[in-house]
């Protein structure tokens, strides 16, 4: 059975980290990208950041 996702409010942001090659990428659904980073830390914090405010 698939499972069903629930929508997305206007204020409900869902991020995530991708891996490009020795690069990290921050990513929203609401179609926000933070810049590429070696770290995947820093690639977390700006998710964090973006996710908060």
């Amino acid at each position: 059975m698939e499972q069903q996702k629930a929508p997305l409010s206007p204020d409900q942001h869902r991020t995530t980290t991708i891996e490009q090659g020795r690069f990290c990428v921050a990513r929203c659904t609401c179609g926000w990208r933070g810049p590429a980073r070696r770290a995947r830390s820093l690639a977390r914090s700006d998710a964090a950041g973006h996710a908060a405010g």
